[in-house]
């Protein structure tokens, strides 16, 4: 689905982006942890489109990407934040990819009227953005990506800002809502457990260097990836 080859990307003498090849499959979850720093941000603007590669390919279902503009890659970035539009009710949130794509009206209200129910926020269809808790508008902001069913979803740590029991909620919904739908997602995160949890594959970007794992398994026997330090720790408070 996605190949991405040798992408290169500094910013003044700072190399940011390390000649990074891989591949997302289609319907791959592929976890990616990466600290502050890594890269790994830039790494999804430029698969977005939002911010210009030095060198290298991204090729999306066998068609070159790198000249095409964000709005014709139907590859979504979804931040932590939700960016939810202010003046605008969380029905016609939803709503608003598939207007500015033109789709029959009553299309709109029976796509809409779905993923309002998927998400479980059907009885809020008429409330204000500042009406719901922050993990309601994450709710609405995946929503508003899932709505027009793209291509690839880019999730740069969209849960990092929730309190933990709401965290555990979305990844859930994540989980559940990826397979009914069969996403094609780049996953990124800092959270050890959530890369584990979240991905079908784990990658790892450190200092632009990119690496994706065959296995869980080679994930875990790999010194540098954190997994088997982490989980001796948690032995102690679980013998």
């Amino acid at each position: 689905m996605l190949d991405i080859q040798n992408i290169t990307k500094s910013f003044g003498t700072e190399k940011v982006l390390d000649n990074v090849t891989f591949q997302l499959a289609e319907h791959e979850v592929l976890s990616v942890l990466g600290k502050s720093g890594s890269g790994k941000t830039t790494l999804l603007k430029i698969l977005a489109g939002l911010e210009r590669e030095d060198s290298g390919e991204i090729t999306l279902s066998r068609k070159r990407m790198n000249d095409t503009p964000p709005n014709k890659r139907n590859i979504v970035y979804l931040y932590q934040e939700p960016l939810l539009f202010p003046h605008l009710n969380i029905e016609e949130n939803v709503a608003f990819g598939l207007r500015i794509r033109k789709q029959p009206k009553g299309q709109i209200t029976a796509k809409v009227a779905e993923m309002l129910e998927e998400i479980g926020l059907s009885e809020h269809a008429k409330k204000m953005p500042h009406q719901l808790s922050g993990g309601q508008r994450q709710r609405v902001s995946f929503a508003r990506a899932l709505v027009i069913n793209p291509k690839v979803l880019l999730l740069d740590e969209p849960f990092g800002a929730l309190d933990s029991e709401t965290r555990t909620q979305m990844q859930q919904l994540f989980k559940r809502v990826s397979a009914k739908y069969r996403l094609t997602s780049l996953f990124i995160t800092h959270d050890l457990k959530e890369a584990l949890i979240m991905g079908d594959h784990i990658g790892k970007i450190e200092k632009g260097v990119f690496k994706k794992y065959k296995s869980q398994e080679e994930f875990y026997n790999d010194e540098t990836s954190g997994v088997r330090q982490e989980a001796e720790f948690w032995k102690q408070f679980n013998p």
